[in-house]
Parts: C-alpha cells; structure tokens; sequence
C-alpha cells in the first residue's frame, strides 16, 4: 500500500501528460541568470519555503534592492521565482504565454494560489504542476507557463536561476 501511495504522483503526472500536449515554449527564449551568492543574499530575496513567491524585473528593479549586475537578466517579461509545495524553488517567465507581450504579466492570485493572467484571465498552476493551465483560453488551447531552471549550488546555498 505505501508503495502505491509513492508512486501516484507520478501516475498522476504521466496521466496528465499523456493527456494532452503542453505548448509551455510560445514566450521567445531570453536570457536569464539571477544569482544568490550566498545565504544571506538567499534569505534576503529569495522564497523562505512552500507557497511563497516573488517577482523578478531588473527593468523596473524588482524586488528593490536585488543587487542586479550588468550580467543580470530577467528572461522575456520577467521571472515568478516560488516555492513548490515542498518548500523547493521553482521559476516561470512571468509573461502569459497566451497574450505573448513582455508587459502582460501574470500575478499569484493570494486567495486561490495560482497565477493569473490580468488581461485574459488565464490562470496556472505554479505550486505543483509546474505552470500547466488551469482554466481561461491558456488551458484550452494548452499553453503553459515558460519554465526556467533552478541550481543550487554548493555548500553556501548559491542558487542560479538559467534556462
């Protein structure tokens, strides 16, 4: 019995993804690095644990004083850095992959724990299902959310979001 309950969630990740096909790549390629080079500069703006977000813009200097270097960059409409419900670090491009503008970013709707489109009203999943679509045209269609990746470095915790 407790081997079954192990291996749901991945039936039920295979069983989603057999379902349908995830289109999560329609946000143009930009570069992204946003570095934490040690505990402290991960304390200080990083996500402390499962369920936590922040946003990331270097153009508009988000969060404030995030010291963004020259070699900084944000990805296409900016980076939603949470916490899965784990408490591990996951990161999306903050653009919605149906409206494909840098300025349309979508926002964590604090009630319903999911991001959500302003302007189509899409929303994702970003806390366990890795930005698939949850409802709007996002889901209909099968855009998900652009997914960068997350390294943890090594003992001093240094994290480097990448694509």
């Amino acid at each position: 019995m407790t081997r079954l309950r192990a291996c749901l969630p991945l039936v039920v990740a295979l069983a989603l993804a057999s379902c349908h096909h995830l289109d999560d790549d329609r946000i143009p390629p930009a570069p992204v690095l946003v570095q934490f080079n040690t505990v402290a500069d991960w304390d200080a703006y990083g996500v402390p644990g499962a369920m936590s977000w922040r946003y990331f813009i270097k153009s508009e200097r988000q969060p404030q004083n995030y010291p963004y270097t020259a070699m900084s960059a944000t990805g296409f409409g900016g980076i939603l850095l949470c916490g899965d419900i784990n408490g591990n670090p996951l990161a999306y491009d903050l653009s919605c992959p149906v409206e494909c503008r840098a300025d349309v970013r979508v926002y964590i709707d604090q009630e319903a724990l999911v991001a959500e489109c302003p302007k189509c009203h899409s929303t994702y999943d970003v806390f366990s299902l890795w930005g698939h679509p949850l409802s709007g045209e996002a889901a209909e269609r099968g855009y998900g959310l652009r997914r960068y990746t997350v390294r943890q470095g090594g003992q001093n915790e240094y994290r480097v979001i990448s694509y």
